[in-house]
């Protein structure tokens, strides 16, 4: 092991002093606290933030769910014909532009809604921040999206 200095030159390398370890470690906690929640409704998390969108959109390119969701084709194609299998979306092209697919909520997916009522009431139960601290979370972490989109 190297000796060490008055300034450690490796100290930038030390997990305790990354931002994205906490970051991606909470990620992991609170998606591992959705599951339970998300297994009676037959979603994943990825799933679920999809149906979000759908619910809020009930039509969307693909491109925007991607843009939306931070996600890519990659991720999303298999996820949609996922959705799709179990008939909550449906995925046509456009009859404007057929470069571009659209997204739409079946009234199966449109059901599904009803029952998710409960998620965000049971999730919050789980996350032990005051009102105020979790509000602040989220635009702090806002802001790190926003900053990495160059928004």
């Amino acid at each position: 092991m190297p000796e060490k200095t008055g300034l450690d030159r490796y100290a930038a390398l030390r997990l305790e002093n990354q931002l994205c370890f906490p970051l991606y470690a909470a990620s992991r906690e609170v998606i591992r606290h959705y599951r339970p929640h998300l297994e009676a409704l037959d979603l994943t998390y990825t799933q679920y933030i999809t149906m979000m969108v759908l619910w809020e959109e009930r039509e969307i390119s693909v491109k925007l769910l991607g843009q939306r969701l931070y996600l890519d084709s990659g991720t999303l194609t298999p996820l949609l014909k996922s959705l799709e299998a179990k008939d909550y979306v449906t995925r046509t092209r456009s009859e404007t532009d057929e470069r571009v697919v659209l997204v739409r909520l079946t009234e199966k997916g449109l059901a599904l809604q009803e029952r998710a009522l409960a998620v965000p009431a049971g999730m919050r139960a789980c996350v032990r921040l005051t009102d105020d601290e979790a509000a602040t979370l989220y635009k702090l972490l806002y802001k790190l999206l926003a900053d990495e989109k160059g928004i």
